[in-house]
């Protein structure tokens, strides 16, 4: 079932689209192991089994979240933090984020192993021309949703990642499998995205809840921070459908949008 290909809904099939990557306090989620013998050939299996069971018996509401650890090293943080201090603050001296937004971005591929795959690679493939010239680490996210629903958990979302041009500083990444022309977005994963939108909102201090297409049009708020002028982009992930969808279900947070 499991097949990530996260090709991030803004780039050739194949490839996550470009900037777009351990659970905090008592979380209002189940977080939930993957069954290895269903997993084992997805590349999405837990690095500890025992510690996310018993994350999950001690939260009992929200939706079940699968925790799936991408690859991460201390060359894979200094690089995060040297993109941190290039684009968002010169003086930042971690690559911890205080939450306030929420980005929903689709990956354009029907496959769920890909994706992880190609955000565990350390850094950005000098083919993509534009992205490694304005920094050496690879994209990744937050979390990624699969087309029935299921919700992936690949690093704490209190870590900067590198998934949303001039918002990676204070936004949460969730990637969903597909996009809207071959492998259009899933009724279960307009449900999975708001019940993680909810619990997430009751977690940190979310004010907007955005989705990848409307980011530009966002660069004149105070959370937007770029400071390179130059560097932006145009996607169109996950597309107005999508998002009319997810803010329906979460109407009553007040999240704020573009």
């Amino acid at each position: 079932m499991l097949g990530l290909v996260l090709a991030c809904g803004c780039s050739s099939p194949g490839r996550p689209r470009d900037e777009g990557a351990a659970h905090v306090e008592s979380p209002p989620v189940a977080v939930v192991a993957a069954d290895p013998a269903a997993h084992a050939d997805a590349g999405l299996v837990p690095d500890a089994p025992g510690a996310a069971a018993d994350a999950a018996g001690a939260a009992a509401d929200g939706p079940a979240i699968t925790d799936a650890p991408m690859a991460w090293s201390a060359e894979r943080e200094r690089l995060t933090l040297a993109y941190r201090r290039q684009h968002s603050d010169p003086d930042a001296a971690d690559i911890a984020i205080d939450p306030r937004v929420i980005v929903l971005h689709y990956t354009a591929s029907g496959s769920a192993t890909a994706t992880r795959r190609y955000f565990d690679n350390l850094k950005m493939e000098a083919a993509r021309k534009q992205l490694a010239a304005a920094g050496a680490v690879n994209v990744s996210a937050h979390f990624v949703v699969d087309r029935d629903g299921t919700i992936y958990q690949l690093q704490p979302v209190t870590r900067f990642a590198r998934h949303c041009i001039g918002l990676n500083h204070v936004a949460i990444g969730i990637e969903n499998v597909g996009d809207e022309a071959r492998f259009p977005l899933t009724d279960a994963q307009v449900a999975a995205d708001a019940a993680l939108v909810r619990s997430l909102a009751q977690r940190y201090r979310i004010t907007h809840l955005l989705g990848h297409h409307e980011v530009m049009g966002f660069r004149d708020h105070p959370y937007y921070v770029e400071r390179d002028r130059a560097y932006r982009n145009e996607k169109p992930d996950p597309g107005p459908r999508f998002m009319a969808l997810v803010r329906a279900r979460v109407a009553d947070l007040d999240l704020h949008g573009p």
